[in-house]
C-alpha cells in the first residue's frame, strides 16, 4: 500500500498497514494504530459510492443490533474508493444455534411501508442488481436478480439456446410459486454464505460484507445452503426461532439457483453442471 495514499487516511498514529483476505472484490487491510485496529476496504478506480449500499446495510445492522464492523469512515483517495471498519478478532468456532439466532434477529426487522428492495443498488466486481422498490418480491428476485444474470450469462456465451429454454421454464415455476406464497420484506443480509460471518474470541457471531436489501427470508437461508458453511444446529435452531413456510424446500432451491448463477458469471464454467442440476431440480419438483 502506497505510504502517501495511507497518510490521506482520516486515522492518526498509524504504526502498520497489513494485506488481509477481504474476498474476490475489494484490496483489504488491517490497520494498526498506537491504540486502535482497523479493516480497511478499497476499491480501485471507484467512486466514493462504490461503498454505499454496504455503508447502508451496515449502520442498518448497527441500528438492528446486529453484531457487524461499526462504519468508522469512507470516500475516496486518489480516484480509489475506501471504507474503514471496526477491527473484529476473529476467534474460535463458536455455536451455530446462535448465528442462526443472530440471523433470526436480522430477519424480524421489517420494511415499515411493506415494500422489497433498497434504496440504493447492489454493486458487485462483475455485475451490479438494481433494487427498486416494488409491493411483490417476486419482481425483485425474478426481474431484477434472476433475468439480468440470464442476460449477462447469453452476452458472455456462456449460455446457448437449451440454457435459455431451461431457464424460461425454470422463471416461469418460479414466478407461479412465489405469486402463491406470502412473502414479508425483512431485512436481509443478501450474501450470506459462509465467508461473510464469523465467530469472535468470546464465541459470539457477526454478520460482515452484506449486500442489504429486504426480501423474502428464505433469500438468505437458500444461499447458505450453496457451500456448506452452516451446520444442522444452524437450521434447526433458525427453524424454531422463525419456522419457514409449507413448501419451502422447493423456494429454497431457487435462491441456491441464483447463487450458483452467479458463480458461473464470476469464475466460469466449473459451476455449470451444478447449474444444470439446480434448474432440473425445479423442473422435476414441478412434474
Amino acid at each position: 500500500m502506497d505510504k502517501h495514499w495511507i497518510e490521506q487516511l482520516k486515522i492518526t498514529d498509524i504504526e502498520s498497514v497489513t494485506p488481509m483476505s477481504g474476498g474476490d472484490v475489494n484490496e483489504a487491510y488491517k490497520v494498526d494504530t498506537r491504540t486502535e485496529q482497523y479493516f480497511l476496504l478499497v476499491q480501485r478506480n471507484s467512486s466514493a459510492d462504490f461503498y454505499a449500499a454496504e455503508i447502508a446495510g451496515l449502520k442498518q445492522f448497527e441500528a438492528a443490533g446486529i453484531q457487524a464492523p461499526v462504519v468508522i469512515d469512507y470516500g475516496q483517495i486518489a480516484g480509489d474508493a475506501y471504507l474503514v471498519l471496526s477491527f473484529l478478532e476473529e476467534g474460535m468456532e463458536g455455536q451455530q444455534s446462535e448465528l442462526a439466532r443472530l440471523v433470526a434477529k436480522m430477519h424480524q426487522n421489517k420494511q415499515p411501508d411493506g415494500q422489497f428492495g433498497f434504496d440504493l443498488p447492489y454493486q458487485g466486481g462483475d455485475i451490479s442488481f438494481d433494487n427498486t422498490w416494488s409491493t411483490q418480491w417476486r419482481d425483485i428476485f425474478v426481474k431484477q436478480r434472476l433475468d439480468p444474470l440470464k442476460a449477462a450469462l447469453v452476452e458472455k456465451g456462456m449460455w446457448q439456446t437449451t440454457d435459455i429454454e431451461q431457464y424460461d421454464k425454470v422463471r416461469a415455476i418460479i414466478n407461479q410459486s412465489l405469486a402463491d406464497h406470502h412473502s414479508e420484506p425483512s431485512l436481509l443480509h443478501g450474501d450470506l454464505w459462509g465467508g461473510n460471518h464469523m465467530f469472535l474470541t468470546d464465541g459470539s457471531p457477526a454478520l460482515f460484507d452484506p449486500a442489504p436489501l429486504y426480501g423474502d427470508r428464505e433469500f438468505d437461508i437458500g444461499i447458505t445452503m450453496v457451500f456448506g458453511a452452516f451446520n444442522q444446529s444452524f437450521y434447526e435452531t433458525y427453524q424454531q426461532v422463525l419456522p419457514l413456510a409449507d413448501g419451502a424446500e422447493l423456494r429454497l432451491e431457487f435462491y441456491k439457483l441464483y447463487l450458483l448463477m452467479v458463480h458461473l458469471l464470476k469464475f466460469g464454467g466449473m459451476y455449470a453442471s451444478s447449474v444444470e442440476r439446480s434448474m432440473y431440480k425445479i423442473i422435476q419438483a414441478k412434474a
